[in-house]
């Protein structure tokens, strides 16, 4: 890995490590607390916030490591609050109708989900420009440590599906509050600022709105899909599989894109084989990490999920053996995201994730036609090892001496 990437990657994952180490250790626990269909729920819940979420501020807040300086930054910040309070807006009206059709309480917690999980997004992003690593490392560990820890309380309290949704939105009200961001306008930003920001940075919500939206819904989709095909039970299995199984990427790759989304951003709108070479070194090492991965998944999945959750989640085992090289190739993929937002290739990205978005829902709706959880990951798996295999050579061997966003293929 680039020397310059080291430290602030290790900052960052010392913190990651023990935000993801919490939900893990307690996994156990809260298998026993709350059963599969409450699960089940919750991850349709979360699924639809998070998808809700990633877009709340039409992605201007990953602009902000592009800002040319401190006015044009305060002018997107400002930006994403309003987009953001009218998004909530709307969430709340749609968390009315879907509890009435659902006849539950559970959906109106919607618009707070979003709205704090979209502060956060911002938070994260603001703190990144300033390159404030320890309140990003000290954040990761609320939210997400912080998260399981409430839900395991929740549990305790036999709280319910309610528990399960309340618990990780307090823990993002946390992080939130370490990340300190300004939630207040700033009265020297004029209203012409904030439209030439807007128009400067049009790309994000034009091209990686969409891109982030269709990425969210993937997960949206797949949750319904297995809910109406084989139950919330199973969708609680797939949930929870998918909530071990993406913990390394998360851990290693969030840590990994917030130190080098800046870094290649800096290097002044054009792409040369430094910028490609990190790219590259970046890759390799993540392959590394990934392959033990997708070895000890193949080997031990069915057996380790009965041990660790009981005999009740097996069918989650036997998913994560199904899923264990689509985990690979995801583990690699994940943090590369940022790569062509700092490229200014998000045309291209958007082309490419539509067709392994499209890709993937048709694997996973053939695979469910064969009846079980694992046929659908078996069928998931090879598809998308294909798909990522394209992406990856396309990254490796990006046009050098071009101005960002001229190259792309």
């Amino acid at each position: 890995m680039a020397a310059g990437l080291l430290r602030p990657t290790l900052t960052l994952l010392t913190g990651g490590a023990l935000a993801q180490a919490l939900p893990l250790l307690l996994g156990p626990w809260l298998a026993r607390l709350y059963s599969p269909q409450e699960f089940g729920l919750y991850h349709l819940f979360a699924a639809v916030a998070a998808n809700l979420a990633v877009v709340a501020c039409a992605r201007y807040e990953f602009a902000l490591p592009l800002a040319a300086d401190a006015q044009e930054a305060d002018a997107l910040r400002t930006l994403c609050l309003v987009i953001l309070a009218g998004v909530t807006v709307v969430c709340a009206l749609a968390a009315a109708v879907w509890a009435t059709v659902a006849a539950a309480m559970w959906p109106l917690w919607l618009p707070l989900s979003v709205a704090v999980l979209g502060a956060v997004s911002l938070a994260t992003l603001w703190a990144t420009r300033g390159q404030r690593f320890k309140a990003l490392a000290a954040a990761r560990v609320l939210q997400h440590g912080g998260g399981a820890v409430a839900q395991v309380a929740a549990g305790l309290a036999q709280a319910g599906v309610h528990g399960l949704i309340v618990a990780p939105i307090g823990a993002a009200l946390a992080a939130l509050a370490a990340l300190r961001l300004p939630l207040g306008r700033n009265g020297a930003t004029p209203r012409p600022a904030l439209a030439a920001a807007a128009r400067r940075h049009r790309e994000f919500p034009l091209l990686n709105t969409p891109h982030a939206f269709l990425g969210a819904l993937q997960d949206t989709v797949t949750v319904a899909l297995i809910t109406a095909q084989l139950g919330s039970a199973a969708a609680g299995a797939w949930g929870l599989a998918l909530r071990y199984l993406k913990a390394p990427a998360t851990l290693v790759g969030g840590a990994l894109s917030q130190a080098l989304y800046p870094r290649l951003a800096a290097g002044g709108g054009r792409i040369d084989a430094q910028a490609r070479a990190t790219v590259r070194q970046a890759m390799l090492t993540l392959a590394a990490l990934a392959a033990p991965l997708v070895v000890g998944l193949w080997v031990f999945g069915p057996e380790l999920f009965a041990w660790a959750f009981g005999e009740r989640w097996r069918e989650a085992g036997e998913l994560a053996r199904a899923l264990g090289l689509y985990i690979g190739v995801h583990f690699v993929a994940s943090p590369l995201a940022v790569v062509t937002m700092a490229w200014q290739a998000q045309a291209w990205a958007l082309r490419l994730a539509l067709v392994g978005q499209g890709a993937f829902v048709l694997a996973l709706a053939v695979g469910l036609q064969l009846g079980s959880l694992a046929a659908a990951g078996w069928v998931v798996s090879g598809v998308t090892a294909a798909y990522f295999g394209w992406y990856f050579w396309r990254l490796a061997h990006w046009p050098l001496d071009v101005a960002a966003g001229e190259g792309t293929p």
